[in-house]
């Protein structure tokens, strides 16, 4: 995550969905921001969407309005505005720089993780996604969660959940690929993939969270208009409430 990427389409899905699975603050979330350096690139440019609030607005109000908020002046474009508005209600973050190097990131991950001890959900918000072939301390690595991170908070008994931009390969592949790779290190969870036009967040729902967050993910598959972000469950561990 960027401070540059601060209010833009993704972050509103992403925002509304977060909000979703927080059921008001009844499931307790950490959000890493994998926060690194702004880079003067075009990426978080995507404001138009709020320039048309007649066609947008309605999917989340009050977030909508929070999200204008901190785009209409550069000095607001920034995660503490976000962290201020109590936009995920509850919600503790955990906004420290991540940097290339593999002994700072494994320092950065053991903070996070006592920071998070008491979070039943923690959010993953990496630049671009699961890792690729690129090793740890390698440069842009800070771009990447890896699978052996996911692994660990995971044992700690976390449910996580996690950010992947599409790439431009065939989607369904893509996606079987992944959820493989996310069985591997979390064998007995139950998965979700909600999914947007350029967008997926994985949800991994550790056999030992609260019934109430695998109903919020059930909820929020019902509740988030298809069109803005669409839910769908995709097995493995005890079948959720409802389904």
């Amino acid at each position: 995550m960027k401070h540059q990427y601060v209010g833009d389409i993704n972050d509103y899905r992403k925002y509304a969905l977060l909000r979703a699975l927080s059921a008001r603050g009844a499931n307790h979330i950490g959000v890493c921001w994998m926060l690194t350096p702004d880079d003067g690139g075009v990426d978080g440019g995507k404001l138009a969407y709020l320039g048309q609030p007649d066609r947008h607005r309605r999917f989340d109000p009050e977030l909508f309005d929070i999200l204008a908020h901190a785009a209409a002046e550069p000095d607001r474009r920034r995660l503490q505005t976000i962290e201020d508005s109590g936009a995920i209600a509850g919600a503790a973050y955990f906004n420290e720089t991540l940097s290339d190097d593999a002994a700072g990131r494994a320092a950065f991950m053991e903070r996070c993780a006592s920071e998070f001890h008491d979070a039943e959900l923690v959010f993953f918000d990496p630049d671009n996604c699961l890792e690729v072939s690129l090793p740890k301390g390698r440069k842009n690595s800070s771009k990447y969660l890896y699978l052996d991170e996911v692994a660990g908070f995971y044992e700690a008994g976390k449910s996580l959940l996690i950010y992947q931009h599409f790439p431009r390969v065939e989607r369904s592949m893509f996606m079987a690929s992944r959820l493989l790779q996310l069985h591997g290190v979390a064998p007995d969870c139950a998965v979700w993939a909600f999914t947007t036009a350029h967008v997926v967040f994985f949800l991994l729902v550790h056999p030992e969270s609260p019934a109430r967050l695998s109903i919020a993910a059930v909820e929020a598959c019902r509740a988030l208009d298809p069109a803005f972000v669409r839910g769908e469950y995709h097995g493995h561990g005890s079948s959720p409430p409802g389904y």
